[in-house]
């Protein structure tokens, strides 16, 4: 069996006990910036929009007035740059929940930790964090073309579960309901719900489907698509299609935005999802050029950042 300590050295400042954070735990680049998104603090700004693919961040950027910095690193590319006077980053994150784990925690260290001393900072930052994305929808009356907004995130991914996360009584209620409409096998992740910041999701959410986001670990099997492999839950899309909840419904497919939104209420950051929906699973269309939806959505969640 082998056990893994770590150790924390800890000082007294006016009798609270300050925890200075292992390099093994914070890890931090030679020069010392944060060690996947290779910033330093004042690269950040407290506005960010993030997007899976790379090559969305210039295509965000070009929007700008202006863009004070730019870097890359494996797949994680920021430029920070001024639109309306409002100073914004924007991030790729890559495809997946684990890696929003790496950069919602590295942009929380940049804000919210004492990269030089490695401690946490008495008075705590909150971000603004928008995430951009293309989805597929699984509602035939929401055509290709249309801007959802997530009113939740419904994870399938599991990476909530290794945080001391739980529901609040609204969002319980509505799992359980969720959960009896879905009737999963017991091998499979247990979701969970997050919903989104409110007032967020009010100011981006005009001209948009607000719906329950789901968000899956893959995108073949876990979506319910079918090649030379069988998925475990065939009619899945089905299930998910038959449940309503007044108004809500289960609108779409993506791979982000449980971690996004159960990371941002655990670090005390706001955060919503926009995606324009370039499938449809039940109709079977499918957009195959999208720049101009997604240019569309871009400058209507800057117009309303800034405004």
């Amino acid at each position: 069996m082998f056990i893994r300590i770590v150790y924390f050295e800890s000082h007294k400042t006016n009798q609270t006990i300050v925890k200075t954070l292992p390099s093994s735990e914070l890890v931090i680049n030679p020069e010392g910036s944060i060690y996947h998104l290779q910033l330093f603090p004042d690269q950040l700004a407290d506005n960010v929009i993030v997007v899976g693919d790379q090559a969305r961040v210039p295509t965000i950027s070009n929007f700008f007035d202006s863009v004070e910095f730019r870097i890359q690193n494996r797949e994680f590319v920021t430029h920070t740059g001024s639109y309306r006077g409002k100073r914004i980053s924007v991030i790729s994150t890559g495809i997946g929940t684990d890696n929003l784990d790496i950069v919602m925690n590295e942009m929380d260290a940049l804000v919210n930790i004492d990269l030089k001393a490695r401690t946490i900072k008495p008075e705590l930052k909150s971000l603004n964090v928008v995430r951009i994305g293309t989805s597929g929808t699984i509602i035939k009356e929401i055509p290709v073309g249309s801007f959802v907004a997530s009113s939740h995130g419904l994870g399938f991914d599991g990476l909530l579960h290794f945080y001391q996360f739980h529901e609040n009584e609204r969002e319980r209620i509505l799992l359980d309901a969720i959960l009896k409409q879905l009737q999963l096998p017991d091998s499979i992740n247990r979701p969970y719900i997050v919903e989104a910041d409110p007032t967020l999701l009010a100011k981006l959410s005009p001209g948009c489907v607000i719906g329950i986001t789901a968000t899956a670990c893959g995108f073949y099997g876990p979506q319910g698509r079918t090649l030379r492999l069988t998925p475990a839950i065939p009619d899945l899309n089905e299930r998910m299609m038959g449940f309503s909840s007044g108004d809500l419904r289960i609108s779409n497919f993506e791979m982000e935005t449980s971690a996004l939104y159960g990371l941002s209420r655990l670090m005390g950051h706001k955060a919503a999802t926009v995606c324009a929906i370039i499938a449809n699973r039940a109709t079977l269309d499918y957009a195959e050029d999208h720049k101009a939806m997604i240019d569309k959505l871009v400058v209507n969640v800057l117009d309303q950042l800034s405004a």
